[in-house]
Formats: structure tokens, sequence, C-alpha cells
């Protein structure tokens, strides 16, 4: 071999020797390399790492078996445990990428471009989970969200008992037109302004499922002090992930409510009055002793209030002869839940469903001259009762198109007395609404991945305990902290959107109470609100402008944890004096002035006196405050804003943020313990 041959042989086995040290540095021999080496679920091709904290690593491999982690200029060697699990942390490393990562025992695992920079936890009901494919303007964003720097990751729906160790998901993406139409709209469009104003890459984790509560995102010990949720899923039973298991306790559950809700219906049925020896549906029945109501409206919002049972309705009109030679179109829009209607005394028609318009056609020769009788025998098995659509949908329609409006002032009575009405069994949830399923398999298999925080978008759920939920809120985001063991993490929630029909007066409200409640969750520290009070829809729990959610949110998190001197919230009622008859009230947020958007006029304010009742106010903006009154009201003891479930309200600040629904009062709410309410 000459000189130069031998040279050339030389410099190659020093260049193996270098590659192989970037592998498996001398200090680093492994003794014991492991066999059958994996990565838990979140650790794919693609991800994002978290900036500038511990970076934990973690997966499975044979028992006692040493595996070499690198990634950039760090090297950590590490050892399975008897059940085979290893974990370990990787230092602090600033934003960038792309770079590769190497898991090395017996074989190597090569992850490709891993970005550095920082992860968001996106969760929630269905609001959090809607796509990107059915919000407004879809097919603009989604050919517009091309962004190397994000990526998505989601989280598969699963439920389960106890803890799970891993997720299935199918690993990062990087966000592209073709990745991002199912991935979660309010994520996106977070992590969006996040990327560009900040200029780093971004991670975000969706893990959400539509409809469900807040208790089925919480441990087990995190629901210690509500143990009402505990019995829920049977303590001691649930021992196995077993889907079978599941399905087995849920349909025991099923079957014994179904028992329940079957002799709940006969005994209703059986003791209906309006069924007796003189029924309360013939034209000619003495119903002097009928009270009235307004039709339509749930009967929840009237006199009637919480009853499921049987209510009769009964309405006398006036049609004109000429109508007995053509048909009719008896017609009442939706009826919550059952309903048989008689005309004159006859059936003409029975629906059971509670979201289907009631149109009865038949002939014309079953009107009467002058004094026509509709009555109307309506079974309400559970939630809201009655006749629940629009006024111009109850009519009775000619067959030439003429039309006699029905909505306005019927008469009723109770066909099985309140007092009479046994109580029914609590429907069993669908097993992904249980408490502590969603915790177990869609959150804890994500610890203790490092995350720069999270976003949350629920309470729909809930609204119905939104006494409730003012402590199960912060309880649940105190379990993830603890959980992650992260510190105190940012934890950003959109407060609930405006839904429902407009009320003409002020009238409590579930949804008002559960938005109440998550503006005391500011109060527990590094969290903030998104008030979507704004771009909400009557007819729709699913606003499609997503767009304006993530940028509220972004602005919590551009100011608290990317230092921008922005303002960040609408106006955030602070305190309020009396001044004779007005009422003066102050706000924080006020951002560059106070504004009423859209008019001169504010809009959403009511006030009430020593007696309770509210009326509209008139309100005005004086510099940083404002005053509120009514010619109704002469001595105001306190006010309220937006308290509705579809509120018309306008108070902004100069950069464009809605101000929260608040009360100045304490008073007994319609979601509050009775219990509670006594002491009040």
């Amino acid at each position: 071999m000459n000189h130069r041959k031998f040279f050339i042989v030389i410099l190659a086995i020093v260049a193996i020797g270098c590659s192989c040290a970037i592998f498996m540095p001398q200090k680093f021999a492994l003794k014991n390399p492991a066999r059958n080496v994996t990565l838990a679920g979140l650790f794919t091709d693609h991800m994002v790492l978290q900036r500038n904290m511990p970076i934990p690593i973690w997966g499975k491999a044979d028992a006692n078996g040493e595996l070499l982690i690198q990634f950039k200029d760090q090297t950590k060697l590490v050892s399975a445990d008897l059940n085979g699990r290893w974990r370990i942390d990787l230092e602090p490393e600033p934003a960038g990428g792309p770079f590769d990562m190497h898991i090395i025992g017996i074989d190597t695992l090569k992850l490709t471009d891993v970005m550095v920079g920082d992860v968001w936890i996106a969760s929630g009901q269905s609001n959090m989970e809607w796509p990107m494919s059915r919000v407004n303007h879809a097919e603009e964003e989604i050919d517009q969200a091309d962004h190397f720097g994000i990526r998505l990751l989601s989280v598969p729906r699963k439920i389960s008992f106890i803890p799970l160790e891993d997720t299935e998901s199918d690993g990062w993406h990087v966000c592209s037109p073709r990745t991002v139409g199912n991935f979660s709209a309010v994520a996106y469009f977070f992590g969006r302004e996040i990327h560009q104003t900040q200029d780093i890459p971004v991670g975000l984790i969706n893990t959400s499922w539509g409809g469900t509560p807040a208790e089925a995102w919480m441990s087990e010990p995190a629901l210690v002090d509500y143990p009402h949720y505990l019995e829920m899923i049977g303590g001691g039973e649930m021992a196995s992930t077993d889907p079978e298991s599941l399905q087995v306790f849920y349909e025991r559950l099923t079957t014994a409510y179904e028992k329940g809700m079957q002799d709940w219906l006969n005994f209703v049925i059986e003791h209906d009055q309006g069924m007796g020896e003189q029924p309360w549906f013939k034209a000619d029945y003495d119903a002097s002793d009928w009270h009235e109501i307004d039709v339509p409206g749930i009967w929840e919002d009237a006199e009637i209030g919480n009853y499921d049972g049987i209510i009769w309705f009964r309405k006398e009109i006036e049609v004109p002869a000429s109508w007995r030679d053509d048909s009719l179109s008896l017609e009442l829009g939706p009826i919550d839940d059952n309903d048989d209607t008689y005309l004159n005394g006859v059936l003409v028609g029975s629906t059971q469903s509670y979201n289907t318009d009631r149109v009865y056609r038949m002939a014309g020769e079953r009107l009467r001259s002058g004094k026509n009788i509709i009555v109307v025998r309506v079974l309400d098995n559970t939630g809201n009762g009655g006749f629940w659509g629009k006024p111009e949908q109850m009519k009775l329609v000619s067959g030439k198109g003429d039309i006699l409006p029905l909505a306005g002032t019927w008469t009723y009575k109770y066909g099985v007395n309140p007092e009479l009405v046994p109580p029914k069994g609590t429907m069993p949830r669908r097993p992904h609404y249980l408490p502590t399923v969603l915790y177990n398999s869609m959150i804890y298999p994500l610890l203790p991945y490092a995350i720069r925080g999270a976003i949350w978008y629920q309470g729909e759920s809930n609204a119905g305990a939104a006494y409730e939920y003012r402590s199960l809120f912060p309880a649940m985001i105190r379990n993830w902290r603890n959980d992650w063991a992260q510190g105190d993490f940012p934890f950003y929630y959109v407060q609930l959107a405006n839904y429902r029909a407009v009320k003409e007066i002020p009238v409590e409200s579930d949804w008002a109470e559960l938005r109440e409640a998550q503006l005391m969750t500011l109060e527990l520290e590094n969290t903030g609100m998104a008030v979507i009070i704004d771009i909400g829809e009557a007819d729709d729990i699913h606003p499609r402008n997503k767009q304006d959610v993530g940028k509220r949110l972004a602005l919590n998190a551009r100011h608290h944890d990317y230092d921008e001197d922005i303002e960040y919230s609408g106006p955030i009622y602070k305190s309020h004096v009396v001044e004779n008859d007005e009422v003066r009230l102050f706000f924080d947020h006020r951002g560059s002035g106070l504004v009423a958007k859209g008019e001169a006029k504010l809009k959403g304010f009511a006030i009430a006196g020593a007696d309770r009742t509210f009326h509209w106010a008139d309100a005005r903006i004086e510099g940083e405050s404002v005053v509120v009154s009514s010619p109704e009201v002469a001595q105001p003891v306190a006010v309220r804003y937006a308290w509705a479930d579809n509120p018309i309200c306008n108070l902004f600040n100069e950069e464009g943020l809605p101000a929260s629904p608040f009360r100045t009062d304490d008073w007994p709410g319609i979601t509050q313990p009775m219990e509670i309410q006594s002491e009040k």
C-alpha cells in the first residue's frame, strides 16, 4: 500500500470513528443496550418541544435496558425501570429548528424536523373542537394556512375509568392547507397570532370533545369535594379500561333509568285530570277557571316554572265562515316534548318530538260558525316545556293562503297537580360525559409533556349547574396545574357567547350565571378570559366566527407571556356607588376609553330596587364611569349588564373589546342550590 492510499484509509477510519462518536460517546458506552425501545405517542417527527424549560422525554423498553437520547449538543443516558418505563429530562433549549433527535439502544430511533418553541394545550367541548372547515370564510382561511412554524397534534377521542399511560395519536403535522381542515379552529387562530407576532415555532395540542362537562376533564382525586360526581362512576366498580366493561356499566344505568322513566310516565298519564269523565278537549268544556299565559314561550320562563308533566292549553278563535269551504293548516311551531292537538273537540294531530314543527292539515268543515276552540295537551318529559317557536310560526292558514295568527294570550291548566308528580330518576350520561373519563384518557397521557400553557372553551354543558361551576372550574385548573407539575402555567379561557332567543324583559338566565362563574375564575392566578358576547348566534350554539375567539385569547398571552404592552381585555366591572336615583359604575380595562359600540346609546343595562324586580335602564358614559338609572326605580339597589342568554349590549373599550356581563347583586340565581338560597 503506497503512502497516499494509507493516508486515505487512516482518514476514513478517523471519520467513521468521529461519526460513531456522535451517536455513542465513550463516556456513555452502553453496557446493556435497550431492546424494543418505543417513545410515547406525543414524540414524533415534526413535533414542537417547549423552549426555555426542562424537556421530559419518555417511553418504554425492555426492563433495565440502557439507551441514549441525543438532541442538538445534548447526550443523556437513561435506563428503563423494572416495568420497562423510562424518562429523561433534557436541558432547556432556546427556540429554533428544525433539528433531529436520536434515541439509541440496540437500534436507533430517529425523529426529524423537530422544532423548539411554545406548546399550548387546547381543550374543551364542541366550540373548541369545531374544525377549520366549518368557520366563516373557511376556504380562504384554509388556503392561507401554510405555516411551517406551526405544528398540529390531535389527541384522539377515547374514554377510560383509569388513567392511561399513552395516547394513540397519528402524530404531529406541519400546518398546511392539507392538514388544518379538521383541526380546532380556535386553537389554530390562537396559534397563528402567537406565531406571527412572536416569530417563534408554535405547537398546538388539541384534546377536546363536543358536549362534554368540566368534570369529565378532572381526575378522581380532584373531585373529592364533589361526591355526587364520584357516585356517577360507581367508585370501585370502575377497574377496567375495556370498552365493553364501560358499555355494560352504561347499559345497566340506562336500563334502570328507562324503567324509572316508564313508571313516571305511566303515573302522569294515569293521573291526568284532563282525560277524565269530562275531557278538557271538548269544545263545550267549562274552562273559566284556567289561567292566562303568553304563547309561544317555554313555560319555565313563565309562571308555570320548573314543571315536568302535563299542561293543557286552550284558545278561542273567530274564523270567517268562508273558510269552512276550504282546506286548513293548523300550525303551532315546535312543542316540547309531545302534544295532542284538538280543534272543536276532535283530535287533529299528535307529535312526539320536541324539535318538530307542528303542522296539522284538515278539512275546513271541522270549523264552526263563530267561536272555535283549539286545545293542546302538552306532555313534557324533562328539561324545558311548552311552545318554543316564534310567534309567526303559530297560525291557522286557509287553502287560499289567508292567515289567522295564534300567538298571544292562551289559557292553561295543570293536567297533574305539581304536588302529586313523583320525582324522576336522572338520565344517565353518555359514557364520554361521565366524570374523570376524559381526564384519564385525553389529559393524563399528555403528562408531563412540557407546555407553555392552556386554552379552554367549555361551559355550555355545565350551565345548568352554573353556581357549582364557580368552584368546579377553578378546581379543574388547579388539578391540571398540580398534575403537570410545571407551576401555575397560563390558563386562558373563553366566556360563553350570546345564544338563544332575545328576551324582551330582564329575566334570570343560567348562561348568564355560567358567565359570572367564568368571570369569577379570573381571581385564580395567571388566568385570562376572552369575552365574545358580541359574536354569538341566537339559533346556533356554535358561532362560526372563530377568528375573533382565537385572537382575543391570544391577546391575553401576548400581554402576560410575551410582554406586549397592549390592552387584552374589555371593560371588567370593578365597583359602584349609589347617587340618589342613579348608580355609577366603575371598570378596569377601560383601555383608551369606554364607548357605546355602533350607536350613541348604551344598551344592556337593567336596574332594580329593594323589590328585586329589574327594569331596563338608561345608561350613559361619563368619563371613566357609566351612570345608570330608570324612572321606574326611585331608589336603586342593584344593576345588571348583559344578564341574559342572548343580551343586546354594546359597552366596549376603544380597542374594540366588549365588556364582560356582570351584576352588582348577589341575589340567589336559578342554578343556586336551595339550601344556599335560603341563607340569602
